[in-house]
C-alpha cells in the first residue's frame, strides 16, 4: 500500500485511505518537514511518512513524532521559518493544546508554508468531545479547507502547502473521521522537484512579536485573510451545479452525502448546490450571486452551524433582495449539531425542503447509528495487558474510598466494573494536577493513572506543579513501553522503535527524581507479590510519591519485539478461587460455559502468557502452548 504513495507516477490511479491520500498530496507538493502527535482519527497520515521515511524516494523529508501536539506546531513553525514547507497534524483536541504558538504564527507567518492537520471526529468515536475546529480557523485567522473525497484530500492538501507557501500564511485542512478513513481512487499528480529551504532570514520587526510588531502584524494578518478572501471568491474547490429554486450549501464530507443523495432518482436534478471546499474566508461575491433567485437554502455541515450563522449574516447585510429566502440548516428534518451526518439523514433534509415524498426504500436510516440488537461490546483491556493487574493491585489495596483520576490512554478502557479505575478525566496530561486539586480540595486518597506517552506528553508538567505546591497525591506511571492506543507509536522513553533500536531513551523514573520527587519506586504490575508491596508502602506515606508499573504491551512486544507466547494459562481445577479471579480481574481470555455454576475455561489462543491469574487462584495452572 505504500509503494505507490512514495513512488507512484504522474496519472496512475490507486486506492488510497483518505489519510494516505493526504500523505502523497505532501509528497506531490514537495514536503520538507513533517510533525505531529497521534491521535484517531489522523494517526495513519505520520504512521504513513514514518513508513516511508526510510525508504529511498521518502529520505527527502524530515518527519518526527513529537512529545505533544504544542511542541509539533512549534517544530513546524521553526522550521517553516527557516523556509521548510511543513506539514503538522493532529486530532481536534491537539489543537487546544497548540493554540497557543498557533495564534502567533498567525501573526508572524510561515515563509515556507506551513498546513495544519486537524482531525475532527464528530460522534465521538475516540475522542473526549466534538469540538468543530472550523472555529480555530476564524479565531486564528486562518483560510480553511475541508476535503470530501480522497482524491480531494490528496489535492486539497497539496493546493494547500502551495498557497501557504505563497500567502505565507498557515492554513487549516480540516477533515472528519469518515475523510480520514474513507478509501477512495486517486489519481496521482507529479512529485514537485526539491527545493531547499532557504534558511532564516532575520527580519525582527516580523518575527519577534512584542506588542509594537505584534499590532502591526495583526494588520498584515487581516490582509492576508482579504487575500485568501479573494482566492476563495475564484478557486476551482469552490464550485457550483445543478439548478432550481432551492439551493444546497455544503461543506466537508456533508458535499460526499449530498452527492450520494442526488443520484437518487426523487431528487436528481432537482437542487442548485454550492460546493465549498474553501470554506473560510467564506466566498461572499458567489454566494450572494448564488442565492438570487432562489426561494429555499438548505445549508449541511456536520458540527456547529459555523456556515448557517455567517450565511444568514451576510444575508442580513445584503438587505431587502433576500428578505423572503428562506434559509434551512440545524433543526431541519433530523440535522443536528450532534454526530455524524449520512447519506439517508441529508436525503431526508433535502427532501422536505424540496416538497418531496420519498419512495420506499430510500428512507433508511438517517445517520451512521449502529444497527439495532447487536451484540454489546463494552470496552475493555487486552488480555493480558499489564494496566489490568495494576488496577486490580490498586484497587485491592485502596478499594473504594479513594478517588481515582484517569487520562487520556488505553487505561481509560479500566472504567467499567470490576475494575472501576477512572472516577474523572478531564484531557490529555491532566491526571496529576486535576488529582491534586481533587485531594486538595476533599483530603480524599486520590490516585492519579498516567501512561508513559501521556506522561512525555503534558504530565510532567502537573507532577512539578504537584511538587512544588506539596500536594497529597500518589501518581501511578502505567509505562507499557509504547503508545498503544493510537497505533504503537514510539515515545520518548522506548528502546525499540518500528526502525529499529533506540539508543536515546529518556528514562522516567530519572524525570520523576529530577522533578523532585523522593519516593519513587518502578515494579513489574504482573508480579503482583512485589507490586502489593510497593502499593502498601505508598499508601503509608504521603506527599507526592510516584510509583511507575513498567511491563510492556502484550501487542507491542509481540508484533514489534518478536516475543513469543511459549506459555499459557488453563484451569486445572475448578473452584471458587478461579471463579472470583474471573470475576475480579475479568480478563477477556476467560469465560464461563454453561452460566451459573458452569465452568470457567481460559482461551489459549487469547492467552498471553502474563500468568498473573496463576498467582490469585491455585485451581489455574500453566502449561505449554498447544499441549
Amino acid at each position: 500500500m505504500s509503494k505507490p504513495i512514495l513512488t507512484g507516477k504522474a496519472g496512475e490511479t490507486h486506492l488510497l485511505l483518505g489519510n494516505e491520500a493526504i500523505v502523497r498530496g505532501a509528497l506531490e507538493a514537495g514536503i520538507d518537514v513533517v510533525s505531529c502527535y497521534p491521535g484517531t482519527p489522523s494517526s495513519e497520515v505520520p504512521d504513513t511518512f514514518f513508513a516511508l521515511s526510510g525508504a529511498q524516494g521518502g529520505d527527502d523529508y524530515y518527519f518526527e513524532y513529537s512529545v505533544n501536539e504544542k511542541v509539533a506546531l512549534e517544530v513546524g513553525g521553526g522550521a517553516t521559518l527557516a523556509g521548510a514547507m511543513t506539514l503538522v497534524t493532529m486530532k481536534h483536541v491537539g489543537v487546544n493544546v497548540a493554540a497557543d504558538p498557533l495564534m502567533t504564527l498567525a501573526y508572524i507567518g510561515t515563509p515556507g508554508g506551513l498546513v495544519l492537520l486537524s482531525a475532527d471526529d464528530p460522534g465521538c468515536h475516540s475522542s473526549q468531545n466534538e469540538q468543530d475546529n472550523r472555529y480555530y480557523a476564524r479565531l486564528a485567522g486562518l483560510p480553511c479547507f475541508e476535503p470530501a473525497t480522497a482524491q480531494e484530500a490528496k489535492d486539497m492538501v497539496r493546493e494547500a502547502l502551495l498557497l501557504s507557501r505563497q500567502w505565507q500564511q498557515p492554513v487549516l485542512l480540516r477533515t472528519t473521521t469518515r475523510l480520514n478513513h474513507l478509501r477512495g481512487p486517486v489519481a496521482l499528480g507529479e512529485r514537485a522537484a526539491k527545493q531547499a529551504p532557504a534558511g532564516f532570514q532575520k527580519n525582527p520587526r516580523r518575527f519577534v512579536p512584542i506588542p509594537a510588531v505584534a499590532r502591526v502584524r495583526h494588520g498584515e494578518l487581516l490582509k492576508k485573510l482579504a487575500e485568501a478572501a479573494e482566492t476563495s471568491e475564484s478557486t476551482s474547490l469552490n464550485r457550483v451545479h445543478g439548478e432550481g429554486k432551492v439551493g444546497v450549501v455544503a461543506s466537508g464530507i456533508s458535499r460526499a452525502y449530498l452527492a450520494d443523495a442526488l443520484q437518487d432518482s426523487a431528487l436528481a436534478g432537482k437542487a442548485r448546490v454550492f460546493e465549498l471546499g474553501m470554506s473560510w474566508p467564506l466566498p461572499e461575491k458567489r454566494l450572494l450571486s448564488f442565492m438570487s433567485g432562489l426561494q429555499t437554502l438548505l445549508v449541511l455541515e456536520e458540527g456547529e452551524p459555523i456556515l448557517e450563522n455567517e450565511i444568514r449574516a451576510l444575508v442580513q447585510r445584503s438587505g431587502k433582495a433576500f428578505n423572503s429566502l428562506d434559509i434551512r440548516g440545524k433543526g431541519t428534518a433530523g440535522l443536528s449539531r450532534m454526530g455524524e451526518y449520512a447519506t439517508g439523514l441529508v436525503r431526508r433534509a433535502l427532501a422536505e425542503v424540496l416538497g418531496v415524498n420519498l419512495p420506499e426504500g430510500l428512507t433508511g436510516s438517517p445517520t451512521c447509528a449502529v444497527p439495532e440488537n447487536l451484540p454489546q461490546r463494552p470496552p475493555n483491556l487486552c488480555a493480558g495487558c499489564p494496566h489490568r493487574a495494576t488496577y486490580f493491585a490498586v484497587r485491592k489495596i485502596f478499594g473504594d474510598n479513594a478517588v481515582y483520576s484517569s487520562d487520556i490512554g488505553c487505561y481509560t478502557l479500566g472504567i467499567l466494573p470490576p475494575l472501576s479505575a477512572a472516577d474523572f478525566l478531564l484531557c490529555m496530561g491532566s491526571s496529576i494536577s486535576a488529582g491534586s486539586g481533587v485531594s486538595k480540595a476533599s483530603g480524599q486518597t486520590t490516585i492519579a493513572f498516567i501512561g508513559d506517552s501521556t506522561f512525555y506528553h503534558s504530565g510532567i508538567t502537573g507532577l512539578v506543579n504537584a511538587v512544588f505546591n506539596k500536594h497529597d497525591i500518589l501518581v501511578v506511571i502505567v509505562d507499557n513501553r509504547t503508545t498503544a492506543m493510537t497505533g504503537h507509536q514510539p515515545n520518548p522513553g522506548v528502546d525499540v522503535t518500528i526502525q529499529g533500536a533506540c539508543d536515546s531513551q529518556v528514562d522516567i523514573e530519572a524525570i520523576v527524581r529530577g522533578c523532585g520527587v523522593c519516593n519513587v519506586q518502578t515494579v513489574n504490575p504482573l508480579k503482583l507479590k512485589a507490586f502489593n508491596q510497593a502499593l502498601e508502602e505508598m499508601k503509608a506515606a504521603s506527599g507526592v510519591r510516584v510509583l511507575i508499573a513498567r511491563e510492556a504491551c502484550p501487542l507491542h512486544a509481540r508484533r514489534l519485539e518478536g516475543r513469543k507466547v511459549t506459555r499459557v494459562a488453563y484451569v486445572a481445577q475448578q473452584g471458587e478461587d478461579v471463579l472470583a479471579c474471573l470475576e475480579t480481574l475479568a480478563c477477556p481470555a476467560f469465560s464461563l460455559v454453561g452460566g451459573a455454576g458452569g465452568e470457567v475455561r481460559i482461551d489459549e489462543d487469547q492467552c498471553s502468557g502474563c500468568m498473573v491469574c496463576l498467582q490469585m487462584a491455585p485451581g489455574i495452572k500453566a502449561k505449554g502452548r498447544g499441549e
